[in-house]
C-alpha cells in the first residue's frame, strides 16, 4: 500500500484538530463523512433584509440552504403562505429556494413590495431565513416651481436650497452649471448635507444664472435637475464686516441620535466676513484618534464605527476677526442588536446531554425569543428532553427524535437578529478519518504527532499500539490527546516502526495503522569562520554539512539576512561560498542556511574589508601556469584531470583552458579541448576512441593568459569501429561515361582506431539494380567508368577499420558525367518592340537531348549593317544568358534603323549544344542624336552665323534640323521663342534682322520622321557700334523714327582697403540715371547687399566690409528697364597684426588734429574776412583769371560748397590719375597710408568723401561733384575733406 508523506513535525500542531472538551461532538469537516451523515438544514445565503431592487429589472430574492437529505423550501409573503404555483412571474430555482421575480416580461415591481421569509425543511428540522423587506427603488421628478432671482448685496450670506424629491435610496445631491462643471467649493462656499449650497458671505464674481442642483439615484443611474437658480450681487461700498452667525444648525443646541457602529456625521456652516474658520471641540473629554476626520473644510465632523463611548455634547466654534459663535450638539449612541455568544450547531449522542446559549446585547437592551423549526417555542411541539431558560435551552437525555433547528430572535426598537442553530442527534459507530499506512517523518530528539482523525456518535474511545500486536502505550513517554492524537515528546530512533490506533464505541470497533521514521539530525560539520580579507581579494567561507542519507539537503547563503547580491563576482559552490575581486561593500555578515525537509541549520561569519597596504606596489601580472597535472578515473570514452593553480600574480584567475594532443595522428599539435570557471581545479574530459591523449592546462586572469602547463602523463584509449560517416558525399561525373564519387574523409582521432578504410556503394536510380560496393583505402575520391551519360546514381559512403563499420550512412543523389547538348532549339522567332529592344522566342528542346544540368540558354546577336549610312563594318557579337528552362528573352540596347542577326544554343554543365539556324531581324528608325557640334560666329549689328556638324548617331533618315532661338535681357528675363526648320542637308545658317548688342540664347536639333533628337543650346551676343548708336532704327519701328539711347554701364572698378572700398564707373544713357551698388561675398549663395548712390554721381564708398575677403560686386539703374553692369571681384586689404597700434587712439596724434582743426578754422575766417572786404583768395583768383559765369550756388543737399567751373573740368585726368586698366589696386597704393584718402596720384575725395578719382567720360557740361583741377583745394575744401 502506497505510503502518504505528512508534513514536518515542527509543522504539525498547527494543523491538529482539537476537539472542545464538552460532551456535545464536533463533526469533522470531511467531505465523504459529511456526505453520509443525516444533517438538519442550515440557511447559507440569504438576501439582504432590507432588499431596494431596480423596478426595471427581474426581482431576485436569495435563499441558499444545505442539509441531508437535501431540504425543500416554501415561502411567506407578509406573514402567509406564498404560493408561488399560482403566479406567472414568479419562479423558483431548481435545487435551490431563490425566487425570481418577472418584472422585465410583463410584471411591476410596486406589486411584489413586501416582506419575505424563506423556509428550508427535511426530517431533521426546519431553518428559516431573516424577514427580506422588498421595496422598488424611487427617482421621482422635480416639482415644479417658480424659482426668483435673488438678489444678494456684497458681504451678505446665502442659502441657495436644494430639497431634493425624496427617493428610495436617497439621492446624491451636487451642484453644477449649464456646462455640467461641478461649481467649485471652499471655506466660503460649500455644500451642506441637506444638500443646500451655503455663501458665508457673498463675492461679485458669485453673480450667475446657472445655479443647479443635481440628484443622481444610483440604483436606477438616472439624475433629476433642478431649474437654475439666478443669483445677482450688487455692490455697496464700503462692505461691512459682520461677525459669525451659524446658518445651520440654528440654535445654540441641538440634538443628535445615531446607531452603534455607523458613521456620526456632525455639521456646522456659519455666515460672517471675512470667512469664519470651524473648529470642534468634545465637551469634557478628546475626539476619539484614529475615528476622526474633517471634511467639507472643517465644516464637517466625521467619527466612523461609533460606539456608546461616543455619546457627549459636541461644539463646533465658527470664528473671524469679528468674533466667534458656537453651537453644542449633543449626540446619543443608541445599538441595534449584536452579538454576544450566537447560538451553535450541537452534535449528541442519544442519552447525552447539551445546552444552546443566544445571548445579544444593545440600546436598549433586546428581547431574546426562541423558535423550534420556524415556530415560536411556545406552541411549538414538546420535547421532554428540553428546558427553555431565558437565554439558554438546556437538552437531557437526547433521543434521535430530539433533533430540530433552532432559531433565536434578539430585537429591540433599532431592528433584530435571527439565528439559526440545529441540534442533531446521532448514533454512528467508530470511522477513523486519517489516512492508512500515512508516513510520518521527525528529527531524533524532536517531538512526533501521529494523528487519528475520528467520529463515533457516542464518542469513541481511543487507544494505540506499538507494532500489529503490540501492548498498548501508556506513561509519561507518550501524550495523548482528546482528538485522537498520539504525541511522542522526544522520539529517538528506535522509536521508528508501525503504530495501530483503535476507536471504539458501544456500535462498534475500528482501528488505523501509521509509519513512523525518525532521522537523523543535519549537521554543520565546518562552519564559515572570521575573514579579514584586503580589497580587491578573493576570499572563501566554508559549510560542510552531514546529513540523513535519505534527505536532500539544500544550502542557500545569505548577506546581512537578505539574498546574495547579484554580482557574478559571487561564486556557491556546493559547500563553499567564493567571492572575487572583493569591495568594501561585500563587508557584513555571511549565512549558509541547510534545509531539508524535516530540519534546518544555520551558521554565520562576518567578512571584514580591509584597505590594501600601501606598500609595495600591487603588480599585476599574467598568472603561473598550473601544476602537478594528474590523471584519475580512466574509463573508455572519459578521464578526469585535476591540477594545482599557480600563482595568480594579484589578477584572479577567471578561467582555465585546457587542451590535448594526439601524439598517435597529430603529434606536437594542440586542440582546444574545453574550459572551466577559475575556482575549479578538476574537470570530467569526454574522449574518442583510440587517441594517445597528453593534456595540459592555462590559466587565464585579467591580464592575460599563463604559459602552458607541463603535459600531463599520456593515455590512449582503446579502439572501437568508427562512430560516424564522411560528410559531403557527392557524386559528379568528369567525362561522359564515368562517376566521381567524393567524400570529405574522417579526421585521424574519428578513426577510432587502426586499418580506416571507406565501403563505397552505388547503383543507378529508378533502376531495379543491386548496389555495387568496393572497400579504398583512406582516400577521399573513388571513380566508377563505363556509365551511361547523365544518369542518376545513388551513393553511399560508410567507414571501417578493424574493429568493425561505423552506423548504416544515409544515401545521397549524384549523376554520371555530362556530354554537350545534341540540339539546337527550334522555332526561333524575333519580335521587335521599338528600335532599341527585341524579344526572342524559341522553342525548348526534350531533356534527353540536354545530356546535362540545363543551365539555360545563350542567344547570340550581332549588327549586321546600319540602314542609314550602307556600311558594314568589323561585327561584334554580343551574348546575353537565360537561366533556367525558359523560351523568351529581351535583347536591350539595340541601335535603331540597323539589321541584326541572331542564334540560340542551348547550355549545360558541359558547354553549348549546336546553334540554331541565324535570323535576321531590322530595327525601325528612331530620334537621332543631339547634333555633334554648334558654333556661332561672325557677331554684327542684326545678324549672327551658326555652323553645326551632324549628329553622330543619326538613327535614321534625317528630314530636317530645328532651330529655336529668343533674346535675353539684362534680368536674364527670356523674351519671345522663334522656331525655323532647316533642311537636312544644310551645315550652316546666317540670322539676320536681329537686335543690336542683344544676348540670344539657341536651341538646335536633327529630326527623324520618327522625331526629335536632343538639342544643344548656346548663348551669343550682336555687337555695338558705339559711334553709330544714336542712328540705330528699331527694326519694329517705321522709317524716320529714331532709336532711344540703349543705356549702359561699363568699367566698373574698385580700389580697395581694409574694411572699405571705392567703387567708380563710366554711364552712357539718359540723364537723371538713380545708380545703385550691389555687393556680397563671392563665391556665396546669399542674397545681394544694395546700396543706393545718393544723386546721379558715378562713384560710391562701400564700408563695413571684413578684412581679407573676396567680394563681387555690380552697379544698377532703377527706372531704365533695371539693367546692370557685369560682376568685378575684389578682395580687401589683410587686417593689421594685433601688436600694430591705432594711430587714431595715440594721444600725440590727437593733439596734432587739434592743432590742424584749430589752424584751419583761423584760416576760415580770414577767408571770410577778405571776401568780404573784396580781397581775393585762389579760387577767387581762378575766377578773375577765367571770367567764368557760370558759378554754382551752394548745395542745399549737404551743404557744401560749389565750385567754379573751369574749362579743363571736361577734359579726362591723365593717365597716371586711373585705376589700371586690369582692375585691380596695387600693393603700394593700398598700403595703410594717406593714399587711400585720396591724397595721391591715384584718387581724390571730394566734400562728403565720395571718391572721385575718375569721371563719367560725358562730353556735355554737368555740374562738379568735387575738385578736379590742378590747383591745391580752398580751405574750405579742404576742411570738409578731413571731415
Amino acid at each position: 500500500m502506497m505510503k502518504e508523506m505528512s508534513v514536518s513535525a515542527s509543522k504539525a500542531s498547527l494543523v491538529l484538530f482539537l476537539c472542545q472538551m464538552i460532551s456535545a461532538l464536533d463533526v469533522p469537516l470531511d467531505s465523504k463523512l459529511l456526505e453520509e451523515l443525516s444533517q438538519p438544514p442550515t440557511i447559507t445565503q440569504q438576501s439582504p433584509k432590507d432588499y431596494i431592487v431596480d423596478p426595471r429589472e427581474n426581482i431576485v430574492i436569495q435563499c441558499e440552504a444545505k442539509g441531508k437529505p437535501p431540504p425543500s423550501f416554501s415561502w411567506t409573503r407578509n406573514g402567509t403562505h406564498f404560493d408561488i404555483d399560482k403566479d406567472a412571474q414568479v419562479t423558483m430555482k431548481p435545487n435551490s429556494g431563490t425566487l425570481v421575480i418577472n418584472i422585465m416580461n410583463g410584471g411591476k415591481a410596486e406589486a411584489y413590495e413586501g416582506v419575505y421569509q424563506c423556509t428550508a425543511r427535511n426530517e431533521r428540522g426546519a431553518a428559516i431565513s431573516n424577514n427580506i423587506v422588498i421595496r422598488p427603488s424611487r427617482s421621482p421628478l422635480w416639482t415644479k416651481e417658480k424659482l426668483e432671482p435673488n438678489h444678494v448685496r456684497e458681504g451678505d450670506s446665502l442659502v441657495l436650497h436644494c430639497r431634493p424629491p425624496v427617493g428610495l435610496p436617497p439621492p446624491i445631491i451636487f451642484w453644477m452649471d449649464n456646462a455640467f462643471q461641478r461649481l467649485p467649493q471652499s471655506e466660503r462656499v460649500s455644500q451642506g448635507l441637506n444638500g443646500d449650497l451655503y455663501f458665508s458671505n457673498v463675492q461679485p464674481e458669485d453673480t450667475r444664472e446657472d445655479y443647479i442642483c443635481y440628484a443622481r439615484f444610483n440604483h436606477t443611474q438616472t439624475i433629476q435637475q433642478k431649474q437654475p437658480i439666478s443669483v445677482k450681487v450688487f455692490s455697496t461700498k464700503p462692505v461691512t464686516e459682520r461677525q459669525p452667525v451659524l446658518l445651520t444648525p440654528t440654535g445654540s443646541t441641538s440634538t443628535k441620535v445615531e446607531l452603534r457602529g455607523n458613521v456620526l456625521l456632525l455639521e456646522c456652516i456659519a455666515a460672517g466676513l471675512p470667512t469664519p474658520v470651524i473648529r470642534w471641540i468634545k465637551e469634557g473629554g478628546e475626539l476619539p484618534a484614529n475615528r476622526t476626520f474633517f471634511e467639507n473644510f472643517k465644516k464637517t465632523l466625521k467619527i466612523i464605527d461609533v460606539s456608546e463611548a461616543d455619546s457627549g455634547n459636541y461644539k463646533c466654534i465658527a470664528r473671524n476677526i469679528l468674533g466667534s459663535a458656537h453651537h453644542v450638539i449633543s449626540v446619543t449612541v443608541k445599538a441595534a442588536p449584536y452579538w454576544i455568544t450566537a447560538p451553535r450547531n450541537l452534535v449528541l449522542s442519544p442519552g447525552e446531554d447539551g445546552t444552546l446559549i443566544c445571548r445579544a446585547n444593545g440600546n436598549p437592551k433586546p428581547n431574546i425569543s426562541w423558535l423550534a423549526n420556524g415556530v415560536p417555542i411556545a406552541i411549538a411541539p414538546e420535547d421532554p428532553s428540553r428546558k427553555v431558560d431565558g437565554d439558554t435551552i438546556i437538552f437531557s437525555h437526547v433521543q434521535e427524535r430530539s433533533s430540530a433547528v433552532y432559531q433565536c430572535n434578539a430585537s429591540n426598537e433599532y431592528g433584530y437578529l435571527l439565528a439559526n442553530a440545529f441540534v442533531n442527534v446521532l448514533a454512528e459507530p467508530p470511522r477513523i478519518l486519517t489516512p492508512a499506512n500515512k508516513l510520518y517523518q521527525v528529527i531524533a530528539d524532536s517531538p512526533a504527532l501521529l494523528d487519528c482523525a475520528y467520529f463515533g456518535s457516542p464518542k469513541p474511545e481511543i487507544e494505540w499500539f506499538k507494532g500489529v500486536k503490540g501492548s498498548i502505550l501508556r506513561g509519561n513517554e507518550y501524550v495523548f490527546h482528546d482528538n485522537g492524537t498520539l504525541e511522542i515528546p522526544v522520539a529517538q530512533k528506535d522509536s521508528t516502526g508501525t503504530y495501530t490506533c483503535v476507536a471504539r464505541n458501544a456500535l462498534g470497533k475500528i482501528q488505523n495503522e501509521v509509519q513512523l521514521e525518525v532521522k537523523d539530525p543535519t549537521m554543520i560539520i565546518k562552519q564559515p569562520e572570521y575573514k579579514v580579507i584586503q580589497r580587491y581579494g578573493q576570499v572563501s567561507f566554508e559549510c560542510i554539512i552531514k546529513h540523513d542519507s535519505t534527505l536532500s539537503p539544500t544550502i542557500i547563503w545569505l548577506k546581512d539576512n537578505d539574498e546574495l547580491p547579484d554580482d557574478e563576482r559571487f561564486l556557491v559552490g556546493k559547500d563553499n561560498l567564493t567571492i572575487m575581486n572583493v569591495t568594501d561593500k561585500d563587508d557584513g555578515t555571511y549565512t549558509c542556511i541547510v534545509n531539508t525537509t524535516l530540519d534546518s541549520v544555520s551558521a554565520s561569519a562576518v567578512l571584514t574589508v580591509v584597505a590594501a597596504p600601501p606598500t609595495p606596489a600591487i603588480i599585476y601580472a599574467r598568472p603561473n601556469p598550473p601544476f602537478d597535472l594528474e590523471l584519475t578515473g580512466q574509463l573508455e570514452r572519459s578521464v578526469e584531470l585535476s591540477w594545482i593553480p599557480g600563482d595568480e600574480n594579484n589578477s584572479p584567475i577567471t578561467n582555465f583552458v585546457i587542451e590535448y594532443e594526439d601524439g598517435l595522428h597529430e603529434p606536437g599539435v594542440w586542440h582546444y579541448q574545453t574550459e572551466v570557471p577559475g575556482t575549479q581545479t578538476t574537470v570530467q574530459l569526454k574522449l574518442s576512441p583510440y587517441v594517445n591523449y597528453s593534456f595540459r592546462v592555462i590559466a587565464v586572469n585579467e591580464i592575460g593568459r599563463s604559459q602552458p602547463s607541463e603535459p600531463s602523463e599520456q593515455y590512449l584509449t582503446k579502439s572501437a569501429n568508427p562512430d560516424e560517416n564522411p560528410s559531403n558525399v557527392q557524386g559528379i561525373g568528369s567525362e561522359p561515361d564515368n562517376l566521381v564519387i567524393t567524400w570529405e574523409s574522417l579526421k585521424g582521432f574519428q578513426s577510432n582506431g587502426p586499418g580506416l578504410q571507406y565501403k563505397v556503394s552505388w547503383r543507378q536510380k529508378d533502376v531495379d539494380d543491386e548496389w555495387t560496393s568496393v572497400i579504398v583505402a583512406n582516400v577521399s575520391k573513388y571513380i566508377v567508368s563505363g556509365t551511361p551519360t547523365f544518369v542518376p546514381y545513388e551513393i553511399k559512403v560508410q567507414a571501417l577499420n578493424d574493429l568493425g563499420y561505423a552506423p548504416e550512412p544515409s544515401e545521397v543523389i549524384g549523376h554520371s558525367g555530362e556530354d554537350l547538348p545534341m540540339v539546337a532549339p527550334g522555332n526561333v522567332q524575333v519580335h521587335v518592340i521599338n528600335s532599341t529592344l527585341a524579344k526572342v522566342h524559341w522553342d525548348t528542346v526534350p531533356l534527353k537531348t540536354v545530356r546535362g544540368h540545363l543551365q539555360g540558354y545563350k542567344v547570340y546577336y550581332w549588327k549586321v549593317q546600319n540602314l542609314s549610312r550602307r556600311s558594314r563594318r568589323h561585327v561584334e557579337k554580343k551574348i546575353l544568358t537565360f537561366r533556367g528552362n525558359k523560351t523568351f528573352g529581351m535583347l536591350p540596347g539595340l541601335e535603331p534603323y540597323s539589321s541584326y542577326k541572331l542564334n540560340v544554343r542551348v547550355v549545360n554543365g558541359k558547354g553549348e549544344g549546336p546553334a540554331s539556324p541565324d535570323k535576321v531581324f531590322k530595327t525601325p528608325e528612331g530620334v537621332p542624336s543631339s547634333p555633334s557640334f554648334l558654333r556661332i560666329t561672325n557677331p554684327t549689328l542684326d545678324s549672327l552665323t551658326l555652323e553645326w556638324g551632324s549628329p553622330t548617331h543619326p538613327n535614321g533618315v534625317l528630314t530636317s534640323y530645328i532651330l529655336k532661338f529668343q533674346p535675353i535681357n539684362n534680368t536674364h528675363e527670356l523674351g519671345p521663342l522663334v522656331e525655323i526648320r532647316i533642311p537636312a542637308n544644310e551645315s550652316s545658317l546666317i540670322l539676320k534682322n536681329l537686335n543690336y548688342s542683344t544676348r540670344y540664347k539657341f536651341y538646335f536639333n536633327a529630326q527623324t520622321s520618327v522625331g526629335s533628337g536632343s538639342q544643344i543650346t548656346e548663348e551669343a551676343i550682336t555687337i555695338m557700334d558705339e559711334g553709330k548708336m544714336a542712328d540705330i532704327l528699331h527694326p519694329a519701328i517705321g522709317a524716320g523714327k529714331v532709336q532711344p539711347l540703349y543705356p549702359r554701364i561699363r568699367n566698373v572698378t574698385t580700389a580697395a582697403a581694409e574694411t572699405y572700398a571705392n567703387i567708380s564707373w563710366e554711364y552712357e544713357g539718359p540723364d537723371h540715371a538713380n545708380f545703385y551698388v550691389e555687393y556680397g561675398v563671392a563665391g556665396s549663395k546669399e542674397d545681394w547687399k544694395k546700396e543706393i548712390v545718393n544723386g546721379s554721381r558715378s562713384f560710391f564708398v562701400l564700408k563695413g566690409l571684413t578684412p581679407g575677403t573676396a567680394y563681387k560686386v555690380r552697379v544698377g539703374a532703377e527706372g531704365l528697364s533695371g539693367f546692370r553692369s557685369s560682376e568685378d571681384v575684389f578682395e580687401t586689404g589683410p587686417a593689421m597684426a594685433s601688436r600694430q597700434v591705432d594711430i587714431a587712439t595715440q594721444g600725440w596724434f590727437i593733439g596734432l588734429m587739434c592743432a590742424v582743426a584749430l589752424l584751419i578754422l583761423i584760416l576760415l575766417i580770414v577767408c571770410f574776412i577778405r571776401r568780404n572786404k573784396g580781397g581775393k583768395y585762389p579760387v577767387k583768383e581762378k575766377e578773375d583769371a577765367h571770367a567764368d559765369p557760370e558759378i554754382q550756388p551752394m548745395k542745399e543737399d549737404d551743404g557744401t560748397f560749389g565750385e567754379y567751373s573751369d574749362a579743363e573740368d571736361h577734359k579726362p585726368l591723365k593717365k597716371g590719375s586711373r585705376t589700371p586698366s586690369d582692375r585691380t589696386v596695387k600693393k603700394e597704393d593700398s598700403d595703410d597710408s594717406l593714399v587711400d584718402y585720396g591724397e595721391g596720384v591715384n584718387g581724390q575725395f571730394n566734400e562728403d568723401g565720395s571718391f572721385i578719382g575718375q569721371y563719367s567720360g560725358k562730353k556735355e557740361k554737368e555740374p562738379a561733384e568735387g575738385n578736379e583741377s590742378s590747383e591745391a583745394p580752398s580751405p574750405v575744401n579742404a576742411m570738409n575733406s578731413f571731415v
